[in-house]
């Protein structure tokens, strides 16, 4: 797939690393083109891109800027009608230990409505930014599960396979409503990865009982 990641901090540049990895066309953005330049260098296959219509001929935005930044970035990097977005970003407070928004909305409605011609799909956003670098096996047969959330059926199909080309375990998540759910379990793995001192090489995961033979 040709995948356009847009953000080079922590989550953009693991994004690039793995991307790349499982073999996808990848260009990256930001506002500060260095540093768009910089994680296309140290990856590459990779391909640094202006900001502006820098969704162009993607079958895939990922959005990985902070949650204020994310309307302008889709904006400037002109989205496509029914292009697939998948939205990583958390309504976070600055000091990262709570939401900015939740219980009526989410990040990734807020960015559905603001950005109609974004089909959005919520997901990554409950993974560390040094497990998805690391890659999706923890270790001990454990998978990363990578939870999606989105009204659009095409969408949602496209973010799974992209996930699922980088070894991760997808969870549907439902429609984009879910994201209100989503975004505080992000706020949770932060304050056990931060708050509770557990480090950031985890990540949630819903388990089931094996039926009895």
């Amino acid at each position: 797939m040709k995948v356009t990641v847009i953000g080079a901090g922590n989550m953009g540049s693991a994004f690039v690393r793995q991307l790349v990895l499982a073999g996808h066309q990848v260009s990256v953005t930001a506002r500060d083109t260095a540093k768009a330049t910089q994680v296309a260098t140290a990856h590459p296959g990779a391909t640094a891109v202006a900001a502006a219509g820098a969704a162009r001929g993607a079958d895939v935005v990922v959005l990985a800027t902070a949650y204020a930044d994310a309307v302008a970035a889709l904006q400037t990097a002109e989205v496509q009608p029914a292009q697939t977005v998948i939205d990583i970003t958390n309504p976070l407070t600055a000091d990262y230990m709570g939401l900015t928004i939740g219980h009526s909305t989410s990040a990734a409605e807020e960015i559905a409505k603001a950005v109609p011609n974004a089909a959005v799909v919520k997901g990554f956003n409950t993974v560390f930014a040094q497990v998805l670098a690391e890659g999706a096996e923890l270790g001990g047969g454990q998978t990363v599960n990578v939870f999606l959330a989105s009204d659009h059926a095409e969408a949602k199909q496209a973010a799974t396979a992209l996930a699922q080309s980088m070894s991760f375990t997808v969870v549907d998540a439902g429609g984009l409503r879910n994201a209100r759910y989503l975004e505080p379990v992000a706020g949770l793995n932060i304050y056990l990865g931060y708050g509770a001192g557990l480090g950031t090489a985890m990540a949630p995961a819903w388990v089931r009982k094996t039926a009895a033979a």
